[in-house]
């Protein structure tokens, strides 16, 4: 929920204040699509081919190691030819940003910046989701049927309620901010009241920045976690050097590990796909 909230939060940077609400909104509803998709496809696979869970998984994560890395590249390199990420979409997520586009805003403002951070957005949320559901499954898979589809069901909409119910709140703090700090009065509840407001106002930018960073890092430390844990041989490894360091590196270093993991896999990815638009073009 954590990588969630840090990734989507950040979307919004840069929307106009009185569109904040209608692009959370959309992509809230992206969310409950994409989990409508994968909630039935889980349980679908986890009875007709569960060997199939785990690779799948891997994929997603190896893509959000991917978007990741091409922001980082797209940032620092200048390239002027837009996020390669746009253009490697899951065939899932494709279905879940047409699903929105039609109620996402008014057909004036169904343009531009605006639905490409809704995509954006979306298709990021389908890899977390992905996550989410088959973590899930995980917990009861041995569970009778209606105990899964109960538990998938129920953790699908409180995770998506949470998330994006913590994410409105965050981008309209600068308004909560603004408005506490224009109460008039001398009493010490509103000089308190203004305090509380101006601090706010300052706080908010600081707090959007830090979600930015945030959410980039959490899409390697996710992308890589996945990764590691499907490589079992890799995770042994990592489990028995963490094991041999102890103390609170012991914490640490598993952290560190599935960054660097991500890391060299969205390079390695985005290299991959940069080299076959060349070839291919």
């Amino acid at each position: 929920m954590g990588d969630d909230l840090a990734l989507n939060a950040q979307q919004v940077a840069g929307v106009k204040a009185d569109r904040e609400l209608p692009v959370v909104w959309a992509v809230a509803k992206g969310s409950f699509v994409n989990k409508a998709i994968l909630v039935p496809s889980a349980l679908l696979i986890s009875s007709l081919a569960p060997w199939a869970v785990t690779p799948l998984l891997m994929v997603g994560g190896a893509y959000l190691c991917f978007e990741g890395f091409e922001k980082l590249a797209h940032k620092y390199v200048h390239d002027k030819t837009g996020p390669v990420a746009q253009q490697q979409t899951p065939v899932a997520a494709v279905t879940a940003v047409n699903a929105i586009n039609a109620v996402t805003a008014p057909a004036a403002e169904r343009v531009g910046p605006e639905i490409e951070k809704i995509k954006g957005a979306v298709r990021t949320d389908f890899i977390l989701s992905a996550e989410i559901i088959v973590i899930t499954l995980g917990t009861v898979q041995d569970s009778p049927f209606v105990t899964q589809v109960t538990v998938l069901v129920g953790i699908a909409v409180i995770m998506t309620i949470g998330v994006y119910g913590l994410v409105a709140g965050i981008v309209k703090l600068d308004d909560a901010g603004l408005y506490l700090s224009q109460r008039l009065g001398y009493s010490p509840v509103r000089r308190f009241e203004r305090s509380l407001g101006r601090g706010i106002l300052w706080l908010a930018p600081w707090l959007m920045k830090g979600l930015s960073v945030a959410g980039t890092a959490a899409m390697f430390l996710v992308g890589g976690g996945i990764l590691v844990h499907g490589i079992k041989p890799l995770h042994h490894v990592i489990e028995q050097f963490t094991q041999k360091i102890g103390g609170v590196m012991s914490s640490i270093a598993p952290l560190l590990m599935d960054a660097m993991v991500g890391l060299l896999t969205g390079a390695l990815v985005l290299a991959a796909v940069t080299l076959f638009k060349r070839v291919r073009s």
